[in-house]
């Protein structure tokens, strides 16, 4: 589990601060308009959060290289350039899906 990833999540405006991943250390500022979050809670949190990071993670990866690699094809195939078809294009995207799949949400 890691504390400050599910706290940056689901709790944006709190301020707070911890060591080491431990929930011992946290520190929760009383300005907060959330109450300090038990550690059972967190747990349970971490799950989703993990999820959401690694789903927004393999999109940016896939958009890098969709940049990079299929978007010129589409605009070749568009052109009728170097014989690109929108079938290069369509296989070279279903490539990155395939080497970059989506992570498993987690059981509700």
């Amino acid at each position: 589990m890691d504390i400050a990833a599910i706290l940056t999540a689901r709790f944006p405006d709190a301020l707070w601060g911890e060591s080491n991943n431990d929930y011992a250390t946290l520190v929760w500022d009383e300005s907060n308009a959330d109450p300090k979050p038990t550690k059972a809670k967190l747990e349970k949190m971490w799950p989703q959060v993990q999820y959401e990071n690694e789903l927004a993670a393999v999109k940016a990866a896939r958009h890098a290289r969709y940049v990079a690699e299929t978007d010129p094809l589409f605009y070749k195939a568009q052109r009728d350039e170097d014989g690109v078809t929108l079938d290069d294009w369509k296989a070279a995207v279903a490539q990155i899906k395939a080497e970059l799949p989506k992570p498993t949400p987690p059981e509700a």
